[in-house]
């Protein structure tokens, strides 16, 4: 498990290799991560929007924004947690994300980043 800690929000993020599969007549490799937001803060806050840099070992940098997390912008209160799974296809075995999360404080409407550490891909038959 991966974890950072950003003005008091936790990150911490799983991962798992999910499987390959042909799209487009080309071999793809997914991956599944699972990420928990936990607010250690005093403040309550809520997650507006989201930054992602997905590296891939055989493509180019893929730079995604979006709002919320699966749909949602979920509102999380002092010593609670959110909890959310989604997945990637790289076109290698390995890869990488890293990003953040755009918060707003529920109690000041304060506008801030909170940082998700980078964590890694790699089917499990790439490893010797």
């Amino acid at each position: 498990m991966i974890t950072q800690v950003t003005r008091g929000i936790k990150i911490s993020v799983n991962t798992s290799f999910e499987g390959t599969f042909f799209k487009n007549y080309k071999m793809h490799f997914a991956f599944g991560y699972t990420i928990t937001i936990e607010n250690q803060s005093k403040d309550s806050v809520q997650l507006t929007s989201r930054h992602w840099r997905i590296y891939d070992s055989l493509n180019e940098l893929e730079v995604l924004d979006g709002e919320g997390v699966i749909g949602k912008k979920p509102v999380i209160l002092p010593g609670e947690s959110h909890t959310y799974s989604s997945g990637c296809l790289l076109a290698s075995t390995v890869g990488a994300m890293k990003g953040h999360y755009n918060m707003v404080s529920i109690n000041n409407s304060e506008k801030f980043r909170v940082y998700i550490p980078t964590f890694k891909f790699s089917a499990p038959f790439t490893l010797n």
